[in-house]
């Protein structure tokens, strides 16, 4: 039986049962329990209490009669008002299987469980939607950054097959140089989705200790882009993966110094604990960014200038790409401002370790 008529045989049955109890009470506290003599006082005409009794049956048959007949009407009628919404949901879910998530509910009236629920479903298309097109997107972008080496691998091969006497350490050198360059994108997109999977055991961190190891493993890329790097900060305790957050500082890093001033720049890297956030803020000198530009950096495959990098550190393109998912696989926040005078400022914000143990 579907829902609607089960609601109907309830209504049916609930009313059927409140006559019939109703009926019961007038037939023992009337019936039965009303002296003789009272009757006696309605005339010599009065009824007895036999005629009272043939009286009142079929008039309680027909009065049970009416109210199921009643109940099941007004039963069905009041159950497909109620059940009217979650038709609207049921309809909108079986559109959403069908891969269609633009459209939504709108539920109007007033705020009860349906228009919660419909609210609450509403809002998990608009996530879903968006998921989809991100990984619509970053699929676009990788196919087409994969790509490129291959076509560039493909086409040197081609020319050494054509040219037999062409200088193999030259070939040998580049297509070196294009292979390291795809083996870097693909792991760079394998630690991407084990961030988002949050594929990773939590452990006690400190932020501060991450923030020197990067430092120290990329001083001397810094000292070769003539980029010097201050680091400040005390204990800054968290809880995460050691791998995935000391990547998330190396990535930060490495893009502060990748990104900067031609010469003489500056790299600061600060870590604090708060008492609602641990906090790590990486900020560069460097080029001007437009107001509109930032939020995009965050993306995959997208610069921050339109000086393409090249040499051993020009990177993929999605270094502050897999910063944002570290982050949010930490239930973090990452914000990202342009500094007036060139540059960009990046903060992330970690839960704090509760009772503040570090591991020894």
């Amino acid at each position: 039986m579907s829902v609607r008529l089960k609601l109907t045989l309830s209504y049916a049955g609930f009313l059927m049962l409140a006559g019939g109890l109703l009926l019961a009470v007038v037939w023992v506290f009337l019936l039965r329990y009303v002296p003789d003599h009272q009757l006696m006082t309605l005339g010599p005409h009065a009824p007895n209490r036999t005629d009272l009794q043939r009286a009142f049956a079929p008039r309680a048959g027909q009065a049970l009669v009416f109210l199921l007949m009643f109940g099941l009407v007004g039963g069905w009628i009041l159950a497909g008002r109620m059940l009217a919404p979650l038709t609207r949901i049921t309809n909108a879910t079986r559109r959403a299987a069908t891969g269609s998530l633009s459209h939504r509910i709108q539920m109007e009236g007033r705020s009860d469980e349906f228009r919660e629920l419909a609210d609450a479903f509403d809002t998990m298309l608009a996530q879903l939607e968006a998921h989809v097109e991100e990984h619509r997107r970053f699929a676009a972008n990788a196919s087409h950054e994969l790509r490129t080496p291959l076509a560039i691998t493909q086409t040197l091969l081609e020319v050494a097959r054509s040219d037999p006497n062409r200088d193999t350490g030259e070939l040998v050198r580049i297509l070196h140089a294009v292979n390291t360059r795809a083996i870097d994108l693909t792991e760079a997109l394998l630690l991407l989705s084990r961030a988002d999977q949050r594929a990773f055991t939590r452990e006690h961190l400190d932020l501060s200790l991450l923030a020197e190891e990067a430092t120290e493993t990329l001083l001397p890329l810094a000292e070769k882009h003539g980029v010097t790097i201050e680091t400040s900060g005390d204990i800054t305790p968290t809880v995460g993966s050691s791998a995935l957050l000391l990547q998330m500082t190396t990535n930060l890093l490495h893009n502060a110094i990748v990104h900067n001033l031609p010469a003489d720049g500056i790299v600061s890297v600060h870590t604090e604990s708060r008492y609602d956030a641990s906090v790590l803020r990486v900020e560069n000198t460097g080029d001007r960014l437009s107001s509109h530009l930032v939020p995009t950096l965050t993306e995959p495959f997208q610069r921050g200038t339109k000086r393409v990098r090249t040499g051993e550190h020009a990177g993929v393109g999605l270094g502050l790409a897999i910063v944002r998912s570290i982050v949010r696989a930490h239930d973090g926040t990452l914000d990202l401002t342009a500094r007036h005078t060139g540059g960009l400022v990046v903060t992330v914000r970690l839960p704090p370790l509760s009772d503040q143990r570090l591991p020894s």
